[in-house]
């Protein structure tokens, strides 16, 4: 299989390239974008086949779940019953960012939310219709790709499109909290530190 690949002028997206992008997703696909942080593998969340074949790509337990990536903070609600505060002073304050919330979802679970700043991600999470996982786009355990040639070498021809703009701003992972019963747990310290979440919702 050949990865399609399609260069981007620095930051500027092309309403065409996307579109393409975004009905190779529809169809099961897996397409690699940029975020702020690092390059994300981007699948279908609604379904299972290209769920499995983003486990199978990335090496990664099917029990261990994805967050979801939007281009909107409204989209939250179309997942949880309720938005905690705390959960709001979060959004508030670093959305869109490299923050990925974790909250208690409407089916009893609990499910991860990002809200990337790069037009090129948020501009193909719109194109798409449909909810998206992106986890980055590497082998489960090695480390993030920060440009589109650390996601060739990491995934080689296992995925369907790449859409190349270059080195990703910050190179490191996003910030990982869960907002439990009115408190923030840290579950990875990224991108943001650990004390500038807490300080963020002091009082």
């Amino acid at each position: 299989m050949t990865v399609k690949i399609v260069q981007l002028s620095g930051e500027t997206s092309d309403p065409v390239a996307l579109a393409e992008a975004a009905a190779i997703i529809r169809r099961g696909g897996l397409v690699a974008f940029p975020t702020e942080t690092v390059y994300g593998l981007a699948a279908d969340a609604t379904n299972p086949q290209a769920i499995e074949r983003l486990n199978q790509v990335k090496g990664r337990p099917p029990e261990k779940p994805y967050s979801l990536h939007l281009y909107s903070a409204a989209q939250v609600r179309d997942f949880v019953t309720a938005v905690p505060p705390i959960a709001a002073q979060l959004i508030e304050r670093f959305w869109p960012g490299p923050l990925t919330i974790v909250l208690p979802a409407k089916d009893g679970k609990t499910v991860g939310f990002r809200l990337p700043h790069h037009p090129v991600a948020v501009a193909s999470l719109r194109a798409c219709g449909v909810p998206i996982v992106a986890p980055s786009a590497n082998r489960s355990g090695s480390a993030p790709p920060t440009d589109a040639k650390e996601v060739i070498a990491a995934l080689n021809d296992s995925f369907d499109c790449l859409l190349d703009a270059g080195p990703t701003p910050m190179g490191r992972e996003s910030t990982v909290v869960e907002v439990i019963d009115g408190r923030i747990e840290i579950r990875r310290e990224g991108a943001i530190e650990a004390a500038a979440i807490l300080a963020a919702v002091k009082g």
